[in-house]
C-alpha cells in the first residue's frame, strides 16, 4: 500500500464497505448497496475514492506455497545514514514483498518470498547486503504461518 497520507476520518458507511469487501473482495456494488442503504453508483464511486486515495486496495492474496515459493523470511536490516533511503532502494526490489522502517533494535523489517534456500541467500547476499548504508542483516526465517488476516482495517 502507498505511503499513507492525512486522510479524514472514515464514515460508518466507509468503514462498512471496506469491511465486506475485506470479507469478498469480488462483492458486487448492489450487494454492498443493499447492505449500507446505497445505490450501485454510489458503492462504486465509493469504493474508487477508497482506492485511489490509496485508503485500501482490492487485490487477490495468493499463498505463496502453492505458487512454488515455500521459503518465507522476515529480514532485519539496521542501516547506516538515511533509513529512508535504504529502505526505498530494498523495496523495489521484486521478491520482497513487505518493507517498513522500524524504532526497535532493528532499522528496516522486509519480507521476502524465494522459491528455496539457495535463493534466499542470493537475495540476501546480491541484493541487500552490497546496499550502501546496509550495516548487517537478520534473517528468521518462517517455520509455519499461523495466522494472517486482512480484515483489521476499520476497527
Amino acid at each position: 500500500m502507498p505511503q499513507s497520507k492525512k486522510h479524514p476520518p472514515l464514515d460508518a458507511v466507509a468503514k462498512t464497505i471496506i469491511e465486506l469487501l475485506q470479507e469478498d473482495g469480488r462483492r458486487s456494488y448492489s450487494d454492498i448497496g443493499r447492505e449500507v442503504g446505497l445505490s450501485e453508483a454510489a458503492v462504486r464511486q465509493r469504493v474508487q475514492r477508497l482506492t485511489e486515495s490509496g485508503v485500501m486496495q482490492i487485490v487477490a492474496v495468493t499463498d505463496p506455497m502453492q505458487l512454488g515459493f515455500p521459503r518465507q523470511a522476515m529480514i532485519g536490516i539496521r542501516v547506516s545514514g538515511d533509513t529512508r533511503v535504504v529502505a526505498e532502494q530494498i523495496a523495489e526490489i521484486a521478491a520482497i514483498d513487505y518493507v517498513v522502517i522500524t524504532v526497535g533494535s532493528f532499522d528496516i523489517l522486509a519480507e521476502v518470498v524465494c522459491e528455496d534456500d539457495e535463493d534466499l541467500l542470493a537475495m540476501i547476499n546480491d541484493h541487500i547486503r552490497p546496499i550502501d548504508g546496509v550495516l548487517s542483516t537478520e534473517t528468521f526465517i518462517y517455520a509455519k504461518l499461523q495466522k494472517q488476516l486482512y480484515n483489521w482495517g476499520t476497527r
